[in-house]
């Protein structure tokens, strides 16, 4: 596996966001994921793009799949889709669609759509590999706040610690969008079910990249990402 280098992350990914258009209403989803995500494949995801099959790599799943952008120019950006894909977003001979697919894009680990799938899958990805006997690879998961709403990630949250998921770190970049939220805050729902948790500022690389590498042996681990409330 190759080690992720550093560098910066707008200057980079500003002009390839531009080449971008033609879903400007999930703007906001896609600029409050853009720091997680290249922290993620510039400084943690052991994965290249010679490597996106190999049984040992890392995985990461976008369950937060609206707005994709942003996902697709940081992949543009390490080598794993062509730039030129970018100038043709969910067009009839494009491969980027509103919501990434897996057999289409490379690196794409699942299909993302209806939210509130990524974290059930996330955990299923790491009995999966557990039962191969693949204990190396970790498995991330990005999820917003909103999703949490949704019934099947709290039976997830429940199972992953239960069963001591510790190669399992999920992502919250919360926007203060969920309709219901949950007492104590994000961090406590994931806590009381024996996760560890680490709130960041969603937009700091070091505390991302902090947050993202510590270990907790035997206990699944959720950054919280806070960035700025969404505007309706």
């Amino acid at each position: 596996m190759t080690t992720p280098s550093s560098t910066p992350t707008r200057p980079v990914l500003g002009p390839l966001l531009r080449r971008l258009t033609g879903d400007e209403k999930h703007a906001p989803s896609a600029h409050s994921t853009l720091d997680v995500l290249w922290v993620l494949y510039d400084r943690v995801l052991r994965i290249s793009p010679e490597t996106v099959d190999a049984p040992d790599r890392d995985r990461f799943l976008l369950s937060k799949g609206h707005g994709p952008a942003a996902y697709y120019a940081v992949l543009a950006a390490k080598g794993f889709i062509p730039e030129h894909w970018l100038d043709d977003l969910a067009g009839p001979e494009s491969r980027l669609g509103h919501h990434p697919d897996r057999l289409l894009v490379p690196g794409v680990e699942i299909g993302s759509g209806s939210l509130g799938h990524g974290l059930g899958l996330a955990v299923g990805t790491v009995l999966g590999l557990r039962a191969q006997g693949l204990t190396e690879p970790r498995v991330y998961v990005l999820l917003g706040d909103a999703e949490l709403d949704e019934g099947a990630n709290h039976e997830a949250i429940a199972y992953a610690g239960a069963t001591g998921l510790d190669a399992l770190t999920a992502i919250v970049v919360d926007n203060r969008s969920a309709s219901h939220g949950w007492p104590g805050g994000i961090a406590s729902r994931f806590t009381v079910n024996g996760w560890t948790a680490s709130t960041v500022d969603g937009h700091d690389h070091d505390e991302l990249a902090e947050a993202l590498t510590t270990r907790h042996p035997g206990r699944p681990h959720v950054v919280v990402a806070a960035v700025a409330p969404k505007e309706y």
